[in-house]
Parts: structure tokens; C-alpha cells; sequence
């Protein structure tokens, strides 16, 4: 029976993975500093983590030495980060000292007690710059944003220690994830979680620029799926998470609409300006953020490739996207169906 360290594991993914290796019969060790994690995340059919997840912050690298040490863990999965792109803009020091020095702390407690593999959740926010596509793991322009940029650096650092002291360490970076227990309660939710919440209270959802940008979702189960099977690999490796298929917001919206009952609502098209008017901060001081930065942000294409992991470690993705946002839709409302009981 394997023993896994998972961090970040109230959150959307982090549950769904310590879930699934404890139905495996992992004994899973998780924690959390609940900056960003919900409790409900920890409630499933048959199990409740919410007595065994321990309250803990990846940058406290005393503490995280001192579990390791205990638990001599097999596996580590490091999902813990500040991911939502106006937090990390807004606040840098923070991204990074959460981002980046929490994978060192992470990658040295690993190193120092010999766990066999740490698997660091990455992003492909990191193709933000990109023009071809689609995008692969070996070749892709430097990202500009604080986000993708903390990412990128702790990549670095994982292949630094992967080199120098001969651990295993896999980054895997993941498209725009979609399924059961996507935030939708945040300020700023991803959008399927956002365009679910504004349906379920019959809101007109504000779609910004014309909705025609594309993307690459990638669905949570698939996603465990290849989780679970990049423990196998040695060395360091770098896997793109992804369909390779690109959906544009509209269709995901239609989608939506129709699994609910709602296609009567309409969604309101705006400027991609807008979108960052709730985030002022992000134009104060002497030197304010780019406009064009950030209206490639909105209206970026995204399309990762995935033969990588097919090649590799014979994964490739399995769940439709209609199939796996009608999953979505059934668990986010009845989430929002309990906060109003």
C-alpha cells in the first residue's frame, strides 16, 4: 500500500485525486492552508476527509520536513498554489513565495527523506505566448504573467533537482480543467463553474469579447487518470494534460445552457477590457499593466498537444464534453441548491 503526501487537497483537483488513490488503497496523507480550499471539496459518497486533512501551508518548509520525515512517503503530489491570474498579478511577492519557494519546500522535503516521486501540477498557462500550435512540451515562448511565470520558474526548479540529485519529478501541465467540485463560488471562478452559477440564479452570464476564443478543457477524472499513471516514469519528465481539442466559450455556453433548461437566458457580450475592471489594482502605480497583455489573456487560443502522454504512458482522454459538463452541471447545482436550504 503506497503512502501519498498531497497538498492543496481541498481544493477542485486535489480532492478529486486524494479520492481516487484512497479508493485505490493509497494511504493518503493531505493538507491544507484553506486560502482557496472549501471543506465541501472533502465530503464524498463514501468517505469524508474533512477529520484527516491537516491544516498546513507549503511555505512552512519546517513543517512539511517534519511530516515527510514521519510519513516516509512513496508519492508527493504538489498541487498547492495561488492559480487565479489577478491574485497573482495583484500580489507577486505572494505567487511566488507560494508558487515557487512552496515547490522548493516541497522538492527539498522529498529530497532530505527519499520519496520515491513528486508529481508538481503545472499549468498550460505557460503557452500563454505561443502562436503555433498546437502547443508542445518542448517547444513554446517564455511566458509574461505572474502566474504562468511563477509556474514556469518551478518548473525549473523540479528539473533542477530531477539533474543535480537524481530524483524523479514529473510536471504535468494542465489544460483548462472542468468536472465535479469546480470552484464556483469565488470572485473570479473558472468559467465553467461561473457560467453554471449564473444559470442556476437565472443570470444573464457577461461573456467577455465576443466568445468565439477557444480553449483546451481537459475533464478531472482524465486527468487523475494520467496522474496516477506518470508514477511509473524516472527521472524527470514534462506532460502536457490536455485533448488537444479547442471549444470555443460560446459552445461550452450552449452546452450549458441546454443541460440546464436555461437556453431562454442569453449571455451579455461586453469589451475584453471589461473584464478587468473589478481588479483596479492592477492599474495603479507609476507603471500599469499592459492592455494588450491583458487582452490576450481573454482572447487567447489554447490547443496542447497530448502525444506525449499518449506515447509514453498510453494515456489519452476519455470523456466527451458534453458528457463531462453535464457531470459538472449535476454537482455544481446541487452544491449551490445546498447554500440555499
Amino acid at each position: 500500500m503506497p503512502k501519498v503526501f498531497i497538498s492543496g487537497a481541498a481544493g477542485f483537483i486535489g480532492s478529486q485525486l486524494a479520492y481516487r488513490l484512497w479508493k485505490d488503497g493509497a494511504q493518503v496523507v493531505i493538507i491544507d492552508n484553506f486560502s482557496y480550499g472549501q471543506e465541501d471539496n472533502l465530503i464524498f459518497p463514501d468517505h469524508d476527509f474533512r477529520s484527516e486533512i491537516l491544516r498546513m501551508d507549503v511555505r512552512d518548509a519546517d513543517a512539511l520536513y517534519r511530516l515527510f520525515e514521519q510519513e516516509n512517503f512513496d508519492y508527493a503530489y504538489h498541487i498547492a498554489a495561488i492559480t487565479p491570474l489577478p491574485d497573482c498579478q495583484m500580489n507577486p511577492g505572494e505567487a511566488v513565495s507560494v508558487n515557487v519557494a512552496g515547490t522548493v519546500n516541497v522538492l527539498e522535503a522529498a529530497r532530505r527523506f527519499g520519496c520515491r516521486k513528486v508529481i508538481f501540477a503545472s499549468t498550460s498557462a505557460v503557452y500563454e505566448n505561443d502562436t503555433v500550435f498546437p502547443s508542445k512540451e518542448d517547444r513554446h515562448e517564455l511566458p509574461s504573467l505572474i502566474y504562468p511565470t511563477t509556474k514556469y520558474s518551478a518548473e525549473c526548479f523540479c528539473k533542477s533537482y530531477a539533474k543535480i540529485y537524481g530524483m524523479n519529478v514529473t510536471c504535468l501541465r494542465f489544460a483548462n480543467v472542468y468536472g465535479p467540485h469546480i470552484d464556483c463560488l469565488r470572485k473570479q471562478p473558472p468559467v465553467a463553474g461561473y457560467l453554471i452559477r449564473e444559470l442556476f440564479y437565472d443570470r444573464a452570464p457577461v461573456l467577455h469579447s465576443d466568445g468565439k476564443q477557444r480553449r483546451d478543457f481537459v475533464y478531472v477524472d482524465d486527468l487523475i487518470d494520467l496522474a496516477l499513471l506518470v508514477q511509473k516514469g524516472d527521472g524527470y519528465d514534462c506532460v502536457n494534460v490536455s485533448t488537444c481539442k479547442s471549444y470555443s466559450i460560446n459552445e461550452m455556453y450552449s452546452i450549458l445552457a441546454k443541460t440546464m433548461g436555461k437556453e431562454q437566458i442569453k449571455p451579455k457580450y461586453v469589451a475584453s477590457s471589461n473584464y478587468w475592471n473589478k481588479y483596479p489594482e492592477l492599474y495603479e502605480g507609476k507603471y500599469t499593466i499592459s492592455n494588450k497583455a491583458l487582452d490576450n489573456e481573454v482572447n487567447k487560443f489554447t490547443q496542447c498537444d497530448n502525444m506525449h502522454a499518449l506515447e509514453k504512458y498510453g494515456w489519452k482522454p476519455n470523456t466527451s464534453f458534453e458528457e463531462g459538463l453535464k457531470n459538472t452541471v449535476d454537482f455544481a447545482c446541487g452544491l449551490l441548491s445546498k447554500l440555499h436550504r
